[in-house]
């Protein structure tokens, strides 16, 4: 196979920083640069007032102040879950792999091989989200409705997030 054929790229990875529910900062083993992911096809509650926050409002009728602690619980999850120095593996698509923003969307992998996408979503801190392709999308929503269903994480305070 050539460069040319190759659909995704692998590699690894230092979490420098949590930003949120779903984002990190990392130190790439490679090239020793630092650089912002945004943990591809979940969408985890905001943390402040902004643009995306009052859309969140009016979509799920869940009160701004509310999806921001929801956001914070989010964010000391993804902390239990990737603390600073945890070397993880990360999965981007060659192609197409930034966000509008410029962070690297990527399915983050933890030694032992489990996806901290997934695991956000099926501990119910996260929701599977299809802005951007995504090829776990059916198996993040059946994880996300697991949650809703069973009430884990911000799920056991509001039915949609």
């Amino acid at each position: 196979m050539n460069a040319k054929e190759l659909k995704y790229r692998y590699e690894y990875g230092v979490v420098t920083r949590i930003v949120d529910g779903d984002g990190i900062f990392i130190m790439n083993l490679t090239t020793k640069k630092e650089l912002e992911i945004r943990l591809l096809g979940i969408d985890a509650p905001e943390m402040s007032n902004c643009k995306k926050l009052r859309q969140d409002e009016r979509e799920t009728h869940v009160p701004g102040g509310l999806l921001i602690e929801l956001g914070r619980a989010s964010k000391q999850y993804l902390q239990t879950l990737l603390p600073i120095g945890t070397t993880i593996s990360y999965v981007s698509a060659v192609k197409s792999n930034l966000d509008v923003y410029g962070r690297l969307l990527a399915y983050v992998y933890l030694k032992d091989g489990r996806c901290a996408n997934q695991e956000i979503v099926r501990a119910g801190y996260a929701k599977a989200f299809d802005k951007y392709e995504c090829d776990q999308l059916s198996l993040l929503l059946g994880l996300n409705a697991e949650a809703r269903r069973e009430q884990r994480g911000n799920y056991q305070v509001v039915n949609i997030i």
